[in-house]
């Protein structure tokens, strides 16, 4: 029995599926749980904040010790960390003790994340079989936080977040990564992850990744109130959204067609332009249906090609011995280039309208699309990592 389950697809599914909606759990209802408990936005905003950077600083730590030590042995005591994180953050009063241990389950989750498409790319199965299931637990996390949060109580999400945390620890106990059987290269005269700056190609995309994840964390933010600005109702903003993250799903459980048949450069320019479409849709005021269609057709189908393209990019440029250190990296940068491009168009959106912020955004994509033209991608033989 216990044979049957090692590197089930049974197991594969409860690591992402409960993962995904755990992270939703979590994640989505934190600022509506602490102004319920009477906390200000501003300390609602200090405590996001304290997460953010918390996760950015440990991403890179966790990708080293991800190619050292071994995926599923930091993943198990990733989750284990967690589950007692969440259960203090239940327990805790003060501003300070909610940080702490809100960051602590941040950081950690937030850690694993890069893991996660590169289990999915190794498994025995292709990767949209695996994908697909963190898309349906996220969604489902999100809306399970809802309903728990309005008829059960807003304490009884962090329990159901610790029951599927424990059901996402079961999947990962009968998953064994390939990548955690190749050797580690320890060489005395050099680190690795000096090795990785010092690769100009890796350090160019990593440019690029960091515009577009500044747009697109951006649209993420600010699209729900620019379509209620637009004439929607709130109900009907979020279900916009909620399609918009269902619309992603066939390219995810399809990718196998795709991703590994045409060229890395074909599969950037596809991302870039669709979300150059979108965001040029926002910024010229259409009207309501072309912002409702371009939101269903972008929001999430172009992030998710190139967060697929990602995992393709950096398994192309750099040592599979390091590739979830090279992934935990290319997190960082995307947090990065978040605060850079997200505080300056709210800044832009403070003094002007959704269109002004808008033509800014196209104009980053512009420049990344541009920046996108000059991308050397050394040629090497074809990887098959989505069939």
């Amino acid at each position: 029995m216990v044979r049957k389950f090692q590197d089930s697809y049974f197991a594969y599914f409860l690591m992402y599926h409960f993962y995904f909606l755990s992270f939703a759990l979590f994640s989505t209802l934190i600022s509506v749980y602490l102004l319920d408990r009477g906390f200000s936005a501003t300390e609602v905003s200090i405590l996001v904040s304290g997460s953010f950077f918390t996760s950015m600083l440990a991403q890179p730590i966790m990708g080293m010790l991800n190619d050292r030590i071994g995926i599923k042995k930091v993943t198990l005591y990733s989750f284990q960390i967690i589950i007692i994180g969440a259960l203090c953050f239940m327990q805790a009063k003060s501003l300070a003790a909610l940080t702490i241990c809100y960051s602590l389950v941040l950081m950690l989750i937030n850690g694993v994340n890069p893991v996660m498409d590169v289990l999915a790319a190794k498994s025995p199965y292709t990767y949209g079989k695996i994908r697909i299931w963190g898309t349906i637990g996220y969604a489902l996390g999100s809306q399970l936080a809802g309903l728990i949060y309005r008829y059960v109580s807003p304490q009884a999400i962090f329990v159901v977040f610790v029951f599927a945390m424990l059901l996402s620890i079961v999947g990962v106990l009968g998953v064994n990564p390939l990548q955690d059987k190749k050797e580690f290269k320890t060489d005395s005269h050099k680190s690795y992850l000096g090795d990785l700056l010092k690769n100009r190609v890796y350090l160019y995309y990593l440019l690029i990744v960091a515009l577009y994840s500044g747009v697109t964390n951006t649209g993420h933010t600010y699209i729900p109130s620019m379509l209620e600005e637009s004439g929607l109702s709130v109900s009907m903003a979020t279900t916009v959204i909620a399609l918009a993250v269902i619309c992603e799903s066939p390219l995810i459980f399809y990718s196998y067609l795709f991703m590994d048949r045409f060229s890395i450069k074909t599969l950037l320019y596809l991302g870039l332009a669709i979300l150059l479409f979108q965001y040029g849709v926002y910024a010229l005021e259409l009207g309501l249906t072309s912002k409702i269609i371009w939101t269903l057709i972008g929001k999430h189908a172009a992030s998710m090609i190139l967060i697929m393209l990602n995992l393709k990019i950096v398994a192309h440029l750099i040592d599979e011995t390091y590739l979830v250190t090279a992934l935990a990296l290319v997190q960082t940068v995307r947090s990065l280039g978040t605060i850079v491009i997200q505080n300056a168009a709210g800044h832009i959106l403070d003094w002007t309208n959704y269109s002004t912020m808008n033509g800014f955004l196209v104009a980053v994509l512009a420049v990344t699309l541009l920046l996108a033209a000059f991308l050397k991608i050394p040629e090497k033989t074809k990887k098959n990592m989505f069939a």
